[in-house]
This record gives structure tokens, sequence and C-alpha cells, in this order.
């Protein structure tokens, strides 16, 4: 019920917008393409704003493994993404709802689909070893249209990669946008990305991710950051000419004005502990 209600809203706002049927229904099909996932998401993700602002999310995993529904779900999403034909990606918009929401999907599957001992891993390099422990990003797991993808060739190889540049549909939000189940994330959210909502989700969720302590803070003369902003350097630099340009670009000015006092520059240790609500201090506390 909840989904649908959320589709109804969706179409209405598109409406409200003056859209092409054609629009409306792109709207309609990416809705139905990632069914199975926005249930998940409507039965076990969890959002908080966290005392100092920003925003925080969690998905609870052991909630959905003993979910009897779950199977099924995963089953009716998997289908639906085997037999989707990429080739129907006509827009910008299209595109990185679509590659975004896959990504996330992906990602929460693998590791319901893959417990230990009936219990969700601690972290995603629990499935890697030690050599290797992100080796679950590269592994060629996930089948779309009948082809194998890894996370990295969603990610990197088509939504931030050469041929999306080309288009000029690359965009370095994605980066706060995809999430690979880790706290130091930025969040997932309850509603799946859609052609009308992927512009301002992308924003809306950058500029949280910014207000939230683990991705942003700044401490005397120092300007701690994301590790994302080291890893991914080359993207902030082509979307906004630095970092600092990139991140004024989406912060409010509170926040440029205690950036601007800065001189130094240091990384947040990722944290690479499940997304799961024991996690983290603010879905924990009572």
């Amino acid at each position: 019920m909840l989904h649908h209600l959320r589709i109804t809203i969706a179409v209405i706002g598109v409406l409200a917008l003056g859209a092409s049927p054609v629009a409306l229904a792109n709207e309609h099909w990416m809705g139905e393409v990632y069914d199975g996932f926005q249930h998940l998401l409507d039965a076990h993700l969890q959002e908080k704003m966290p005392r100092g602002g920003g925003l925080s999310s969690a998905f609870d995993y052991r909630a959905a493994l003993a979910d009897s529904q779950t199977p099924a779900l995963l089953a009716d999403q998997d289908r639906s993404l085997a037999a989707f034909d990429v080739s129907r990606l006509a827009t910008r918009e299209e595109a990185i709802a679509f590659w975004v929401n896959a990504y996330n999907y992906f990602m929460i599957a693998h590791i319901l689909v893959h417990p230990r001992d009936g219990e969700p891993v601690s972290g995603v390099r629990d499935f890697g070893h030690l050599l290797n422990p992100f080796r679950v990003f590269r592994q060629d797991l996930f089948v779309i249209g009948g082809q194998r993808y890894s996370l990295d060739t969603i990610e990197k190889g088509i939504v931030l990669g050469e041929d999306y540049r080309a288009r000029g549909w690359k965009d370095a939000r994605v980066h706060f946008a995809v999430n690979c189940a880790s706290v130091g994330c930025p969040p997932l959210r309850t509603a799946i990305y859609t052609p009308a909502n992927v512009e301002a989700l992308l924003d809306e969720n950058t500029r949280l991710a910014l207000q939230t302590h683990r991705h942003l803070h700044v401490s005397g003369d120092t300007l701690f950051l994301t590790s994302l902003f080291d890893w991914y350097e080359k993207d902030y630099l082509e979307a906004a000419g630095s970092v600092r340009a990139f991140i004024e670009a989406h912060a409010d000015q509170a926040l440029i004005d205690a950036i601007e006092q800065t001189r130094r520059v240091r990384f947040i240790s990722y944290d690479w502990s499940l997304n799961s609500p024991e996690n983290f201090p603010e879905f924990s506390m009572q």
C-alpha cells in the first residue's frame, strides 16, 4: 500500500510539472522494475536525523532475514532485473536512477542471501580475504538483462564512466547516492530513485551527508572529510574544479563560513561496519 501511495504521489508531482505522457510512463516503469526493492526499504530501512544534523539510515538485516516475505521479494526483484533491457535507458535521469537503484539493491541482497550461521556479516569486507578485502565490489555477481555486472562496473564503469562523461551524464553526486552497506557510507533512502526525483535526491543526499559529522566536520583549523573525497578526488575536480568548491556548492552558509576558516584537511577513517541499527549510536540510543 505504501509503495503504491508513493507512486501515486510521484505521478501527481510529475503532472503538476506539466510532464509529458512519456515522462509519466517512465516514472511508472521505474517503480514497477524496482517494486521488490521498494518493499524491502519500506519494511526494513530506518532513517534518523542525528543530533548534530544531517541524516543517517540503517537497514535492519536481522529483521529482513527473519521476515518470511524476504525470499520472495528478492526472487521477484532478481527476475525483474534479469529481464530488464538496459537499452530502455534513454535519458540521463532514467539511467542514473536505474543504476543507483541497482547498486543499492544488489549490495543489500548479497548480504541477505549470504548470512553466516543465520546472522548477517559484520561488514562487506567479510566477503573478501586478507589480500583482497573488497572483493565483493569487483565480482561479476549481479545479473541485469542477461549480463553479469560487478558493483564497481555499475558505479565506476557505467554511471561514472567515460561513456556517461562523454554524454554529459556523469555526476559526482552519485558518490553520495550509492550505498556500500557500511556505516561510513552516505545514507540509503527509503524511496527508490526515479527519473522525477533523481535530481532532487542527488542534491539532498549530498547536502545531508555533508551536514553529518561522520562525513564532514570542522575542528579548529582542520577540515575533516569523508574518505570519498580522497578516493574519488578526480570526479570532484571534474565537477567543480576542487573538492572545496564542490562542498561549498552543496553546503549552507554556516558550513561554508566554518570551512573557510580551515587551513588543513584530514580524511576520516572509513567505517566499514555493516549499516545495521546496532552499529549507529543514533539508532541504538533509547
